[in-house]
């Protein structure tokens, strides 16, 4: 649950920007670990949306310079960016999962003229759990390598590691687009009882607010994440470029633009 001081200041922010960019928030979520379900007492608030312009501002010449993402300095812990819906949808065409993951966010702040549900409904269209993989794999290889290693590791980076692990696991598993939350992947996912566990125990003195930073490795679960590592960088499948017919999504792009600015 969001502190309700922090959601209408969260509101406040997004309406702001509305009126000082002259847009249309058409989506709001919380991202990271408040959506994913292991923050700290202290962990920032990361709110991700997609917005609209006015017709005119796609009618021009110069549109390809103009910046497509709207970013708002750090503030009482509140991190706000959003991306222009064109932005937005080149990056459903490639199945981008951090976008894919927006729209299943367990903690929704905007959801306008039924946006987030005309794009739920194209999405099986242009998921390619392949390129899907090989983000996760990207992920989950670079904080390994960065955090991970040796006898004394970044604590909290475990779950920055198993968190894109399991979702490799769950695509491989054919159960489609990853859930947000972690609980559900670690239930799902991890069949072996003596690694849930330690991972639940890791879990609760992170949100019970514990100092997660340098510290002794988890022999169990630095093992689990070496096996998988391993494993899916044998056998995970090349990167899916994208490129299906993107008219599904002009059509969208379009009703989406009258619907925001009928009668403007």
């Amino acid at each position: 649950m969001i502190n309700s001081n922090i959601h209408t200041e969260i509101m406040s922010s997004l309406s702001n920007i509305e009126a000082s960019e002259k847009v249309r928030v058409l989506f709001a979520c919380e991202s990271g670990s408040r959506a994913w379900g292991f923050p700290s007492r202290d962990s920032d608030y990361d709110v991700r949306f997609v917005y609209i312009r006015p017709k005119d501002w796609y009618l021009s010449i110069d549109l390809e310079q103009r910046r497509d993402v709207i970013e708002r300095p750090l503030y009482n812990s509140i991190d706000v960016s959003g991306w222009d819906i064109r932005k937005a949808l080149r990056l459903l065409r490639k199945s981008n999962p951090p976008l894919v993951e927006w729209l299943n966010s367990p903690i929704i702040y905007v959801d306008s003229l039924g946006f987030a549900a005309k794009v739920r409904s194209v999405l099986p269209n242009y998921y390619a759990p392949a390129a899907c993989i090989y983000h996760y794999l990207h992920m989950a290889r670079g904080n390994f390598r960065e955090y991970l290693r040796g006898d004394v590791v970044w604590v909290k980076k475990y779950f920055y590691v198993l968190r894109p692990l399991l979702a490799i696991k769950w695509i491989e598993a054919g159960r489609g687009v990853v859930p947000m939350e972690f609980d559900v992947l670690v239930e799902t996912m991890v069949d072996d009882p003596d690694i849930r566990q330690c991972i639940k125990d890791l879990l609760e003195q992170k949100t019970a607010g514990e100092e997660l930073d340098r510290g002794p490795a988890i022999p169990a679960i630095s093992q689990f994440i070496e096996t998988e590592l391993s494993r899916i960088e044998t056998a995970s499948p090349e990167k899916q470029a994208g490129g299906n017919d993107p008219e599904e999504l002009n059509t969208l792009f379009r009703e989406t633009l009258e619907s925001a600015w009928d009668g403007t």
